[in-house]
């Protein structure tokens, strides 16, 4: 439906998702690709921001359609390939799109899983996760930091963590949160000081359910 629920998850998430990772599309430009398939592109926005945009819509897309499904590592690799597909990214050989990294990288100057401890780490990570009984909102709040904290593939992974935090809210009947650009400092905060307080993290992307509680008001959407 034009103007309703769906249109606006997809231009804010996408629009704020991405530029938390650099994208120099504004919302006005993310709204008029979502809405007419063109772009007013400006001076100096990169293809791969275009494309990256169009593919973030479809990974919605994706995460809606997957929703009610248990989360598995080949839905986490799905997400990773619609985001990544037709970049340049997606020309290097060792990039690797929709599997996981072949070389170490780091998040924010700090180390994160080696490539070879990857696979095992995510299969014991989904393990203890599908395990659990009843999920709440801090449950997906802790899978979000930790998949960051392993940070799986080779470029993507705040975005692709974001759209299974989506996705999860939805399978269990949470209300999601959209993190905006304009509080990622605190978003960033949350990530890095998770491990001495938690709440740094849950109050962000509680925060972030208001956001989306609000979206939900101007559609008399009862939360």
């Amino acid at each position: 439906m034009p103007g309703g629920l769906y249109h606006e998850l997809q231009v804010r998430m996408t629009y704020n998702s991405n530029h938390i990772e650099g994208s120099k599309l504004s919302e006005d430009q993310t709204r008029l690709i979502f809405e007419t398939n063109t772009v007013d592109v400006g001076e100096g926005i990169p293809v791969d921001d275009i494309i990256e945009t169009v593919n973030h819509f479809r990974a919605i897309d994706f995460c809606i359609d997957m929703a009610e499904e248990p989360l598995t590592e080949d839905i986490i690799k799905e997400l990773h390939h619609i985001l990544k597909q037709s970049t340049m990214d997606s020309s290097l050989a060792w990039f690797a799109v929709g599997d996981y990294k072949k070389r170490a990288n780091v998040v924010g100057g700090r180390e994160t899983a080696k490539p070879k401890e990857v696979a095992s780490r995510m299969k014991i990570l989904l393990s203890e996760y599908e395990a659990k009984t009843d999920i709440t909102i801090n449950d997906i709040i802790r899978f979000h930091y930790e998949f960051e904290r392993i940070h799986p593939f080779q470029d993507g992974n705040g975005r692709v963590g974001r759209l299974i935090a989506l996705k999860e809210c939805l399978r269990f009947g949470l209300i999601p949160f959209i993190i905006e650009d304009a509080k990622k400092l605190y978003y960033y905060r949350g990530l890095s000081e998770w491990e001495r307080e938690k709440g740094y993290l849950i109050d962000t992307c509680l925060d972030g359910q208001d956001t989306f509680r609000k979206l939900m008001s101007i559609f008399d959407i009862p939360s």
